[in-house]
């Protein structure tokens, strides 16, 4: 049973959102006497992020629906420098217009998920390319630099990992944690921002940001982790074989999207529900409770909520209707996966890569051996198969029972 007393605090413990807190009882107090400013950072890297920084999302959402405000940092400083955290090299340097582009693509994501304006507990969107693009490399040195030490930054594990591993970090990337505590005394300044929240492997990252802001003017600020998210097998959350699972409809379909749900590991049900979803938890309680067969009624509701939530409701309705008709009809249904083959057609092996469904040729001929390759509806069995399809005309492709595309010419 919740020991705390604020709506903040017993909304994010009881949807299982907290791992490590700085001063749990401090900031108990403080988001019972006013509205907690906090933050979360994101780089902008690609021009969506994917299923991995769902639940960071998500933890602003919570942030607002206690009556608090979200501040969205958009990493167009920091994207330029690159974190180290869980690399184990150097990340690819992008342009400032690509990185604008990406912004500006992965804020559509927020518009859906946070009530952004000028009243008090309004989501703000800010980019910290605004301050650190105007730091002095000397002001920077002389200000900063002094509270911390290489000893320190030596120990954690974004760095350690690096030099354990005999790979390279630059001093470029070194400077990123100094760059990213700058950032929280900087938000404390401007927005009075009191809360920085990330995943667990932030930790450091946000305790170095504290301290900085204790150091150099006083001001007591908190911190708070969510726990490292992984799927109930032990994978990291957001990734498949066939690649990244992107939360922007540009980056994959709505129907992949909402499969992605549909398809997660009975154990992982009642987790994802209180995470991603804003169903109240004694239906969730009911939810994860139903076995055997029954469980996919709630995987479905997860899918269907996370969707709505991230897609908008009619991706969630299409994305459903089309699975419905795929599964019970037999059919091919209108969101599919789509891939064209020319006038001489294709190989299964390589139509099945085309089009996402296997890694590589390798795994496809595996699962051709394993009888799991149908097209319409007949297993497939020979791993030189040509598909071929008549001007106009479809045929379904189908990888297991899950996995179902349509092959155009």
């Amino acid at each position: 049973m919740s020991t705390y007393e604020s709506d903040l605090l017993r909304l994010l413990d009881e949807r299982g959102y907290i791992h490590q807190m700085t001063d749990a009882a401090g900031l108990d107090k403080l988001a019972q006497s006013q509205v907690v400013p906090g933050y979360i950072g994101f780089d902008a890297t690609a021009p969506s992020l994917h299923v991995g920084s769902l639940v960071q999302i998500m933890m602003l959402r919570r942030l607002q629906q206690a009556g608090h405000k979200p501040i969205v940092v958009m990493g167009g400083g920091t994207t330029k420098v690159g974190d180290p955290s869980g690399k184990d090299e150097s990340r690819k340097l992008l342009t400032a217009e690509v990185i604008r582009q990406n912004i500006a693509s992965i804020r559509t994501v927020f518009e859906r998920l946070l009530t952004f304006g000028d009243g008090p507990t309004d989501a703000v969107m800010v980019d910290n390319d605004e301050w650190l693009s105007t730091l002095g490399y000397i002001e920077l040195l002389r200000d900063v630099g002094p509270h911390f030490t290489i000893n320190r930054m030596l120990t954690f594990d974004s760095v350690k990992l690096r030099l354990e591993r005999e790979q390279p970090l630059t001093f470029l990337e070194f400077n990123y944690m100094i760059l990213q505590a700058y950032d929280f005394l900087e938000l404390a300044r401007r927005y009075d921002c009191r809360l920085q929240m990330g995943g667990s492997d932030q930790w450091g990252n946000i305790v170095n940001g504290m301290e900085l802001s204790r150091r150099m003017e006083g001001r007591e600020l908190f911190g708070l982790t969510t726990p490292l998210l992984t799927t109930a097998d032990g994978s990291k959350m957001g990734k498949t074989a066939a690649g990244a699972v992107w939360l922007n409809e540009d980056q994959l379909p709505a129907y992949d999207f909402w499969q992605y749900w549909r398809n997660c590991d009975d154990r992982d049900v009642g987790r994802f529900l209180r995470l991603f979803t804003d169903l109240p938890l004694d239906e969730i309680a009911r939810l994860e409770a139903l076995e055997g067969a029954e469980i996919n009624q709630a995987k479905v509701v997860l899918a269907n909520e996370v969707t709505k939530l991230v897609r908008g409701e009619e991706a969630a309705k299409g994305a459903e209707a089309t699975a419905q008709e795929t599964f019970a009809g037999g059919g091919a249904g209108q969101d599919l996966p789509t891939i064209a083959v020319g006038a001489d057609g294709m190989r299964i092996g390589a139509l099945l890569t085309a089009i996402g469904f296997t890694a590589s040729n390798g795994e496809a001929k595996r699962k051709i051996a394993e009888g799991a390759v149908k097209l319409d509806d007949a297993a497939i069995t020979d791993p030189g198969f040509l598909v071929e399809v008549a001007e106009g005309e479809q045929r379904k492709l189908s990888l297991g029972k899950k996995k179902h595309g349509v092959v155009t010419r």
